[in-house]
């Protein structure tokens, strides 16, 4: 019995000098959990701020904002350039498109100048050819108060599920030079006269590709982000003098019109028409510098993020390998 009483007293003491410690264990576990509720918190204030409650107000004026013609450059294959494009005419903005192949966007501009009564423009500019083809973007740009700059990454050329070195040198040459070449030259175009008029907005439609490195696909993540890193270097170098620089970082999107099938609930949610995100997308400018345009696609990249590198890669790979 006199064992098991110097056994409780033990105890006792013990429990008595680690108090503290507990007590000190205690408070930080409290801290921990209070700011990751305030991380939570913040997080969803930003997420009704910039994706709900600007769709919740009256229809802004874009023109009056930022100015009244938008250079946009993309392919002609691209919907969601061409839905970008609707959706700021829709918002009273003239439009001039650029196209390596003008042929394919004729009766876009024709649908965008009939359903909305704006100028539209096609100016057919191929980067591969050099420099001269920026003499026809600036007759374009001449005398005309431009007001945004868009520029659409052309995901389908680089998003080829094949090794680096079996991508031949024609077709990485000619992809680089319309996507990354294409987005610099017309931007520094139309940059200086958007900086005397102390407005406008420049915005760079790339990929969720460029928050994680990925195999068989290292022309479309290094694209991406080098568009993300120039749209977040432009921000800070001219967003003193006026200038809105935006970095849209978008997931999947389906192409223009509702999806048909027994995909359509899904597509219409995680994989939206590209009218509808270009609506979301547009609503996001003027409060976010670098976002993805749409909320779903927000808590995608929320938990691509907090995926470890080797989850990524792993499924990477097995995307990467379905036919």
């Amino acid at each position: 019995m006199a064992a098991v009483d110097s056994f409780h007293l033990l105890y006792r003491e013990i429990a008595r000098s680690c108090n503290c410690y507990v007590e000190t264990l205690a408070l930080v576990g409290a801290l921990y959990t209070a700011s990751k509720a305030v991380i939570v918190a913040r997080n969803s204030y930003q997420l009704l701020r910039l994706h709900f409650i600007p769709r919740l107000a009256r229809t802004r004026n874009l023109v009056g904002t930022y100015g009244e013609w938008a250079v946009i450059y993309g392919g002609s294959s691209e919907s969601l350039t061409i839905a970008y494009a609707e959706e700021l005419a829709r918002h009273g903005v003239n439009i001039i498109l650029i196209s390596p192949d003008s042929r394919g966007l004729t009766s876009t501009a024709k649908d965008l100048s009939e359903l909305y009564g704006v100028e539209a423009i096609l100016v057919e500019a191929d980067f591969c050819r050099g420099q001269s083809v920026c003499k026809p973007i600036q007759d374009a740009l001449k005398d005309r108060d431009v007001g945004f700059v868009v520029n659409s990454l052309d995901s389908s050329s680089l998003d080829l599920s094949q090794g680096f070195t079996n991508l031949s040198e024609g077709s990485l040459w000619e992809a680089l030079n319309r996507s990354v070449t294409a987005a610099s030259l017309v931007t520094r175009l139309a940059l200086p006269g958007m900086v005397e008029r102390r407005r406008g907005a420049v915005v760079n439609i790339s990929s969720w590709a460029c928050s994680q490195p990925a195999p068989n696909k290292a022309a479309l993540a290094a694209s991406t982000a080098y568009l993300d890193h120039f749209s977040r270097a432009l921000h800070h170098e001219f967003g003193p003098r006026g200038i809105f620089v935006q970095s849209l970082l978008p997931c999947h999107v389906g192409p223009q019109g509702p999806e048909e099938g027994r995909w359509a609930m899904v597509s219409s949610w995680l994989v939206p028409p590209a009218q509808v995100y270009a609506r979301h997308a547009v609503s996001t400018l003027g409060l976010s510098h670098r976002t993805t345009g749409y909320w779903p696609h927000s808590l995608q990249l929320g938990l691509v993020k907090w995926m470890p590198a080797w989850m990524w890669m792993f499924g990477s790979r097995i995307l990467g390998s379905t036919p």
